[in-house]
């Protein structure tokens, strides 16, 4: 089978970066205009030269009806591991994946977008230490009591949501570290995710 042309893999490229910020595929008609094609035929006909390699599925019922196939190398169920965040810039991005590893859903109660290394020890008596890799569900909601990813201006902290009416409060697992409290109606908390599993850091 031969490879992607170059302007097909530019078109690859683009879906994954786009399912991986946003969630979800393209449309044909955003593929073009992110990268300047024209004619929508165009990408159409580039699209079903990559489901002919085997890259992509088609589902031409749906207005985002493209699949993705294989993820570099990866099996399409492999999550990536999301190292250092940068700031001000969501988690779930291109440049924060350092690598796929393909792990059983079953392995979590919950289904898994991403898995993201911890750093410090915010959280150590929860049972999350340095270099734990967090299972991470991707969602803007969460309920009082879960440990959520969460974004206050350009830092992302993974801690205990507590809310309080009007008040939200990030709570450390460890005593050494200090609750972050947020009134929510002068500042912005932005929940990236739910985490939904631990995988400890000598296990990968």
């Amino acid at each position: 089978m031969k490879p992607p042309t170059p302007r097909q893999q530019e078109i690859l490229d683009h879906i994954r970066r786009a399912v991986r910020q946003d969630g979800v595929p393209p449309t044909i008609a955003e593929i073009a205009e992110a990268l300047g094609i024209r004619s929508t035929n165009a990408v159409r006909g580039h699209l079903q030269a990559l489901a002919r390699k085997g890259l992509i599925e088609l589902l031409p019922s749906l207005a985002r009806g493209i699949r993705l196939l294989e993820r570099g190398g990866e099996p399409d169920d492999a999550l990536p591991i999301i190292g250092q965040v940068a700031a001000g810039r969501p988690v779930l991005t291109e440049a924060h994946v350092e690598k796929y590893c393909r792990i059983g859903p079953e392995l979590f109660q919950d289904r898994a977008d991403y898995l993201l290394r911890v750093r410090g020890l915010s959280m150590r008596d929860a049972g999350i230490l340095e270099g734990d890799l967090l299972a991470v569900q991707r969602t803007e909601e969460a309920r009082s009591g879960q440990i959520v990813v969460a974004r206050l201006g350009d830092e992302v902290t993974v801690k205990r949501l507590r809310l309080e009416g009007s008040k939200a409060y990030l709570d450390p697992a460890n005593p050494e570290f200090q609750p972050i409290a947020i009134d929510l109606e002068s500042q912005e908390l932005c929940i990236e995710g739910v985490v939904v599993g631990v995988i400890r850091s000598e296990w990968v």
